[in-house]
């Protein structure tokens, strides 16, 4: 097969990107919100298929949800040997309407071009839409692709609480995906995903396209202080026990001791917190924080909650109250396909666009598939770098031009095979 006999529908795509991103959107707030497994999450599932099933794939569901849309190839072996791309169509509350769904989309578009050419690939393509990628209602994030390359068991997601007090596996069932399929039955022999960059490098540099390099380490704990409610009028300074000021010494520590001693490369943020009993004139008995640790070097990330963790022990000495955390996620750094990596340079350049190597500042499905099979992302740029926002914002030719690489990478490795 030519490389010209390959096109790119842009049209299409972006028309899926309209469409996809009404479902669930917010008149009042703006953006869109589809939590996973709320009905509006079903919709974008349900019209997913549906596109898929106008492409005739062979539509998989497994059994925490994953979507995959298989292209069948003239060998009829699809483990091992299938080329996967993918991401996930979840979002946060009051989402842009490109993170995740840009990726699973671009999938599809890569078999539109196929099919449009008459042609089949020389081995096949899956395109995967990843559950419960953000990880806002239940956790861990990136729970489909942890659980498909095995880092998680099944039993164990399924019996995941939500913030609203569901069971994962009774949402599942409720909105008709909960699947058959064993999560990892069919394992491909690389992985790729195309995503917007969520930050502002590629756009301050001046780059088109952003060549995946690695993606950081995350570290996630909810931290509870118990101390001692007072009156906020009559108790010294010296007699208090005071949770709400323990919470913001400790975050103010992070900004101070863990981030701004790394060379910029930890980065440490505190997005939940919450008093008891919340009243402005008393003393809080009890303070929850969420603390999320950022770093590209396992080291650096190592260190980063040593620091915190000593911090926490003396800090509830010095002031006579109760810490106590929990981990809640733990993902090591990942280091992507060098191959895969230099494939999408080639491509790029190929085409004509600029290219950059990056890290990704984000968690993604890649990094989960990274376990078990060569993966790469490729980034186009977002504008302002606003993400988990509706004013993320990435240029339609930008869109476009990710996809062509996505589709060239792709053609370019089959050819090969």
């Amino acid at each position: 097969m030519s490389e010209t006999s390959l096109q790119l529908d842009a049209q299409t795509l972006l028309e899926q990107i309209e469409i996809l991103g009404a479902i669930g959107f917010d008149v009042d707030f703006g953006g869109r919100t589809r939590i996973a497994l709320t009905d509006d999450e079903k919709r974008g599932r349900d019209q997913l298929v549906r596109w898929m099933n106008d492409l005739d794939l062979d539509v998989r569901i497994d059994g925490i949800g994953n979507i995959f849309g298989i292209m069948h190839s003239e060998n009829p072996e699809i483990n091992h040997t299938s080329l996967m791309i993918g991401s996930h169509i979840d979002s946060v509350r009051h989402a842009g309407a490109l993170d995740g769904c840009y990726g699973v989309l671009a999938g599809l578009a890569v078999v539109r071009a196929y099919r449009r050419a008459g042609a089949k690939p020389r081995r096949p393509i899956i395109v995967a839409a990843f559950t419960n990628e953000e990880g806002v209602r239940y956790q861990p994030d990136m729970m489909g692709s942890l659980v498909y390359a095995g880092g998680l068991a099944l039993d164990e997601a399924l019996d995941a609480i939500g913030t609203d007090g569901t069971r994962l596996g009774d949402e599942l069932s409720r909105i008709g995906y909960a699947g058959d399929m064993r999560p990892g039955e069919v394992l491909p022999r690389e992985y790729l995903e195309l995503h917007i960059e969520q930050g502002p490098i590629l756009e301050a540099e001046g780059y088109e396209i952003g060549v995946v390099d690695n993606l950081q380490g995350i570290s996630w704990q909810k931290i509870t202080v118990q101390g001692t409610a007072n009156h906020a009028g009559t108790t010294p300074i010296r007699l208090r026990h005071d949770a709400g000021y323990v919470a913001a010494a400790v975050v103010a520590f992070l900004r101070e001791q863990v981030a701004n001693t790394s060379n910029g490369t930890t980065l440490a943020t505190t997005g939940s917190i919450r008093f008891e009993p919340d009243l402005i004139n008393v003393i809080p008995r009890k303070a929850e924080f969420t603390v999320d640790l950022r770093d590209p070097d396992e080291q650096k990330l190592l260190a980063a909650e040593k620091k915190l963790a000593g911090f926490l022990a003396s800090i509830s000495e010095r002031e006579g109250v109760k810490i106590e955390s929990e981990r809640l996620v733990r993902f090591e750094p990942v280091e992507f396909d060098l191959d895969l990596r230099n494939e999408i340079e080639a491509s790029s350049k190929r085409l004509g666009f600029s290219t950059m190597r990056i890290t990704s500042g984000a968690g993604h499905d890649a990094q989960m598939i990274a376990r078990i099979a060569p993966s790469a992302m490729i980034f186009v740029p977002s504008r302002g770098g606003v993400s988990h926002n509706p004013r993320e914002h990435t240029d339609d030719v930008q869109l476009i031009q990710g996809a062509q690489v996505l589709l060239d990478v792709v053609h370019h490795l089959l050819v090969r095979t």
